[in-house]
């Protein structure tokens, strides 16, 4: 696996918590065979996080992708990739929430998105919810 697909470092410290966690991720789906091409560290409020994936329904010379766009309020959901970019927030075309919480472990995140897993949106805590515990379980990856 291409090591520069992983994100870079980001230069606010709150937002690079997410890095260790992003990358094994892009880890667990690279493993899986889900072909990600490029992921970032998006705006805050949420924190979110793009992985960008070869969409491997469609023909590879149209050069379509979907993402897997994760934030701290709702997880992890997947769609057409429509526009964004570090520092802009990606837009899905007709996103589709992979349930399971908030911070599913990456091999995880894996298998729901392989299986076509999918539930309605939830918040499962709220960007405000500061000594909650999230920081500290993101620092484990």
């Amino acid at each position: 696996m291409n090591p520069s697909i992983t994100p870079d470092a980001h230069p606010d410290p709150w937002l690079d918590l997410l890095r260790g966690y992003v990358a094994d991720t892009v880890r667990a789906l690279a493993a899986g065979g889900l072909r990600p091409q490029a992921s970032w560290l998006d705006p805050r409020d949420p924190r979110d996080a793009t992985i960008l994936l070869a969409d491997a329904t469609r023909s590879t010379s149209t050069r379509a992708l979907r993402a897997l766009v994760w934030d701290e309020e709702t997880g992890w959901r997947t769609g057409a990739y429509v526009s964004g970019g570090p520092g802009v927030r990606t837009r899905l075309a007709e996103p589709a929430y992979l349930g399971g919480g908030v911070l599913v472990g990456p091999d995880e995140v894996a298998s729901r998105l392989s299986t076509g897993a999918a539930t309605a949106r939830r918040a499962y805590r709220s960007r405000h919810d500061l000594r909650d515990g999230f920081d500290d379980a993101l620092r484990t990856f």
